[in-house]
C-alpha cells in the first residue's frame, strides 16, 4: 500500500508541476510590453515594495475600485498555488523535513521563478507574489506536519485499499 501512495503522489506531483509551468510561464498575461528594452521592462513590471500590491488588492475589495475577480484571483491564486509544495517537498525530499530548511528552499525556488518570469517576459517580479506563495507553501507544510497526516501515512502500511 505504501508503494501505491508513493506512486499516486508521484503522478499527482508531476501533474502539479506541469500545471504550475503552464500557469506561471505559458498562461496568457494581461499586458504585452515587448517593444521595451529589458531595463525598461524590469522597471515597468516589477514591484520590490513588500505589501504594495497586496494592499492595493485589499483596498479594492473593500472600496470596490476594481472588479472583484482581479484581487480575489491574485491574492487567493498566489496563496493557493504553492500550498501543495508544502506537502510534496517534505514527502519526496526527506532533508526538507525541517521548517527552516523548507523555508530557505522555498524562498530560493520562488525567487528563481519570479526572476525567470521577468527575464522571459512571461510575467513580472512581484515581491508580494513571493510573499503570498511562501505563505501558501508554509500552510501546506503545516498541514504536512500535523499529527493527523503523519499518522495517516504511518497507518497506511497496515490498511487495505478499501479502507
Amino acid at each position: 500500500m505504501k508503494i501505491v501512495i508513493k506512486v499516486a503522489l508521484s503522478i499527482s506531483f508531476i501533474l502539479y508541476l506541469f500545471a504550475l509551468m503552464i500557469i506561471l510561464f505559458l498562461g496568457s498575461r494581461g499586458f504585452q510590453l515587448s517593444d521595451l528594452s529589458m531595463l525598461e521592462y524590469i522597471r515597468y513590471s516589477s514591484n520590490f515594495v513588500p505589501f504594495k500590491t497586496i494592499n492595493t488588492y485589499f483596498n479594492a475589495i473593500f472600496d470596490g475600485s476594481m472588479n472583484m475577480d482581479i484581487p480575489i484571483k491574485n491574492l487567493g491564486g498566489n496563496f493557493i498555488l504553492f500550498l501543495p509544495m508544502g506537502i510534496y517537498l517534505p514527502f519526496f525530499i526527506k532533508k526538507i523535513n525541517n521548517v527552516s530548511i523548507f523555508s530557505f528552499s522555498m524562498i530560493t525556488v520562488l525567487f528563481v521563478i519570479e526572476v525567470l518570469q521577468l527575464v522571459t517576459r512571461r510575467g513580472s517580479f512581484d515581491i508580494d507574489d513571493l510573499i503570498l506563495n511562501m505563505l501558501g507553501a508554509l500552510i501546506g507544510y503545516g498541514i504536512w506536519k500535523t499529527k493527523f497526516v503523519q499518522n495517516k501515512l504511518q497507518n497506511r502500511t497496515t490498511l487495505t485499499i478499501f479502507n
